[in-house]
């Protein structure tokens, strides 16, 4: 490990650094997560989770058990 210090004082530190443009990109990137999770919540607070009865399965259901000649 200690043969790799050499080779990190040869960098040039200036060279290195992200600056202002890696900051500008990483805000403008984490907008758009925080917008679209926003957008994501808003649309996963619209569904409904409760299933609705099928009123022709209902009705299938009670022919297709009604036994022939009781009422």
């Amino acid at each position: 490990m200690t043969h790799l210090v050499p080779l990190a004082k040869e960098v040039d530190e200036n060279k290195v650094t992200p600056g202002v443009l890696g900051f500008i990109v990483f805000a403008v990137m984490a907008l758009a997560v925080w917008g679209l999770m926003k957008s994501m919540s808003r649309q996963l607070g619209k569904v409904d989770f409760k299933e609705t009865p099928d009123p022709e399965a209902e009705t299938a259901s009670e022919t297709a058990s009604a036994k022939p000649g009781q009422s």
